[in-house]
């Protein structure tokens, strides 16, 4: 039924329908398509085995496979990593005692497991739909078939010590194993221990130790592989995934792998992959920490009134405890939030520490502008063109200097209100994120393909904006492993025109309360959306391309009672090939599957109608579905639209050295042309939609080949 819900959201002819989806039907069913074939490592290996049919090795033909599937589906416990006809083990070695004086044997590799391998075993075998106060008893039915009952070594690893020991038995309700040392003893210790230690050690816990204590010596029969991954998933599973307060929720009747071990999940990978900015991790691990104090006072402070049960509770206790319930409320409730991928941006993250520390400088006292040229190497030519084209109209008043950098970083942070940054043809690489606090202009001298800043830091962010009116034009912008995006507008206005945005992780990202106008620019590559836009933001969108994104422009409208709706205007741009929706809107809903139909008279023809739209790097064709109508552009149009570009290549290869720098200026100047004059008439507007109340106006978009459909609703 799942699966049927997400083929059902992939079925959009058009930007008129729009198909709403519930989010959690949707992330199973894509993880149950997506799990665990085609995930790539020798340990999913293992689990692939679960789908081998053993009888395909005998030559069966395929209606007794069929039966024996049947047969084995029956008997299936969920714990079978290991196909019986594979000889030897399909793990690999962890070598971590390799030191000269170290006689320790080496363990099963397990931790290095990936995301879809973890899901899979925490869904399918361990947990299922179980609920919070069901996790201890699916828990110990998954380790009481899944583990070797006895006769296996182990090492048994603390803090403190590495013994070498034998299972004899397990106690899987206490997550206790029976062992015995092994003789002769084998161990490495941090401190003097001996082996009549390790004796009285033993007898103390009645020869009990800790599951998650145990890691399985490596075999290389493959006998005991399903063993050491099944202790790998408990052991991952109590560390990073389960917290104590899980189990006193008192709203039980939930899927808790759905709500909790999912999210949880992700997030640790998101961490391990660098997804998550650093100060959102610190946040979160100080969150953890401060929950797990709170719910540890609070747990004594009721385990304090229940022992005094026939007294009467004194008020003071009382009113703590209320207080320590109230804070552990608190913590829950963020810790939820930021390991809701959804929820985390919007009402957790406060920004990066170096954004915060970063300032706006304002006016000099002196009252004095600058501009600052960008270049690494120059010539005259070049210098001549700059002069006459954007020195001289900029430097005409007094008040005015120019100075000169060799990084567009350095030229950023050097300036206060009301500065422009001149940047020349050229690819500048940066180490550090830039930060724009102040009301300045940025803009390429050229075409983007000629400007182009490349970020190779790896760090939260590649620009941030906080200015209160900042413009940015004629610059290609090349990412690299910014976790929070190409481009993040946090406060104020910015003004973006005639830019190239090659991303590699995320796009740009509206906050709420900050505005972003987008026009003529080239948006592409994203693993999320190519444009996020946030509760309380205002976002213009106009004749631009965003493709070959996960999704193209991505509408959070779920937080409109802490920041109010965001405000948003789509025109002519063409969204297209991008993975998932053209446009998606996330809010707060019962998940009820929806429909809008376009405005229009009742059997209006609608027909296929090719488009020209100019660009700044090359014309291009596209199709969309108009009513029939006449042409929008005829021969005329184009000629007119060909005649700017003819001219400006004639004067750019047929004029002398003398004339180049004059050549220069014009192509310049012809860029802003084209990017103040573009106009491209495209698919019908659809009425519907101004229904939603966060669209000011939606008119003459394209919308081509998105995987799932043009647009889409997600209530969650």
């Amino acid at each position: 039924m799942e699966q049927e819900t997400l083929e059902a959201a992939c079925i959009v002819s058009d930007m008129s329908d729009m198909v709403v989806v519930e989010l959690h039907s949707a992330v199973k069913a894509k993880e149950a398509e997506e799990g665990l074939p085609g995930a790539g490592c020798n340990s999913l290996d293992i689990a692939k085995a679960l789908f081998q049919n053993e009888n395909n090795e005998n030559g069966e033909d395929h209606d007794d496979d069929d039966d024996d599937d049947d047969d084995d589906d029956d008997d299936d416990s969920g714990t079978d990593y290991v196909n019986s006809e594979k000889s030897g083990t399909q793990l690999q070695r962890c070598e971590r005692h390799r030191g000269e004086s170290s006689s320790l044997p080496d363990t099963f590799q397990t931790s290095n497991l990936l995301f879809y391998e973890r899901f899979k075993a925490y869904q399918d075998y361990m947990l299922g739909d179980c609920k919070p106060s069901e996790v201890k008893a699916f828990t110990a039915d998954y380790l009481e078939k899944a583990l070797e009952p006895c006769d296996w070594l182990a090492l048994w690893s603390t803090d403190v010590f590495d013994v070498v020991v034998e299972v004899q038995d397990l106690d899987i309700n206490d997550l206790k194993a029976h062992v015995k040392l092994v003789q002769p003893l084998q161990y490495e210790t941090r401190c003097e221990i001996t082996e009549e230690d390790f004796n009285s050690l033993l007898e103390a816990t009645q020869h009990k130790v800790p599951l998650m204590e145990l890691q399985v010596l490596y075999n290389e029969s493959g006998d005991f592989d399903q063993t050491a991954l099944t202790l790998e998933h408990l052991r991952f599973f109590y560390k990073h995934i389960w917290r104590q307060w899980d189990e006193e929720d008192e709203d039980d009747d939930f899927d808790y792998f759905v709500r909790c071990v999912e999210p949880r999940l992700r997030l640790y990978y998101d961490i391990l992959e660098d997804r998550v900015p650093a100060g959102l991790v610190a946040e979160y691990q100080s969150l953890l920490q401060s929950c797990s104090q709170c719910f540890q006072q609070f747990s004594e402070l009721r385990s304090g009134l229940n022992a005094d049960s026939d007294l009467e509770p004194d008020n003071v206790s009382m009113v703590e405890g209320l207080k320590l319930y109230d804070q552990l409320e608190t913590f829950k409730r963020k810790l939820h939030i930021i390991e809701n991928p959804l929820l985390r941006y919007v009402l957790a993250y406060k920004g990066s520490s170096r954004q915060q520390c970063v300032q706006s400088r304002g006016l000099r006292e002196s009252g004095m502008k600058v501009v600052h040229v960008v270049t690494a190497v120059t010539n005259t030519i070049q210098l001549q063109s700059l002069l006459t084209a954007r020195l001289i109209p900029l430097c005409a008043a007094e008040d005015t200097e120019i100075q000169f950098h060799r990084d567009p970083v350095s030229a950023v942070d050097a300036c206060h209100q009301g500065d422009t940054v001149i940047v020349l043809p050229g690819t500048y690489s940066v180490s550090s994120s830039i930060f724009i606090p102040d009301s300045i202009t940025i803009e390429g001298f050229g075409f983007p393909d000629e400007v182009v800043i490349e970020n190779q830091y790896k760090g939260d962010s590649f620009v941030e904006s906080t200015g209160a009116d900042v413009s940015v034009s004629n610059i290609k912008f090349i990412q690299h492993d910014a976790i929070e995006g190409i481009l993040c507008v946090r406060e104020g206005t910015l003004n973006m025109e005639n830019c190239v945005l090659q991303c590699e992780t995320t796009g740009v990202i509206v906050r709420g309360s900050a505005r972003l106008t987008m026009n003529m620019c080239d948006l592409y590559g994203s693993k999320g959306a190519g444009v996020e836009i946030y509760p309380g933001s205002v976002c213009s969108l106009v004749s631009n391309g965003i493709h070959h994104c996960k999704d193209g422009v991505l509408i959070k409208d779920f937080a409109n009672e802490l920041d109010g709706m965001p405000s948003i205007t789509l025109e002519r741009n063409v969204i297209h090939n991008n993975w998932d929706y053209g446009v998606i809107l996330v809010k707060p809903g019962n998940g009820e599957e929806q429909h809008i139909h376009a405005g229009g008279s009742e059997g209006e023809q609608l027909r296929p109608h090719f488009l020209w739209c100019s660009s700044v790097h090359s014309p291009c064709l596209t199709c969309c579905l108009l009513p029939e109508e006449p042409a929008l552009h005829g021969a005329e149009d184009k000629q007119q639209e060909a005649e700017p570009a003819s001219r400006l290549e004639s004067a750019g290869t047929d004029s002398t050295d003398g004339d180049v720098a004059a050549a220069v200026g014009r192509k310049w100047q012809f860029g802003r042309q084209l990017s103040r004059n573009k106009e491209a008439s495209c698919s019908r507007p659809v009425q519907d939609l101004m229904q939603h109340q966060i669209f000011v106006s939606v008119q003459d978009n394209q919308f081509k080949r998105n995987g799932k459909g043009d647009f889409g609703v997600f209530f969650y």
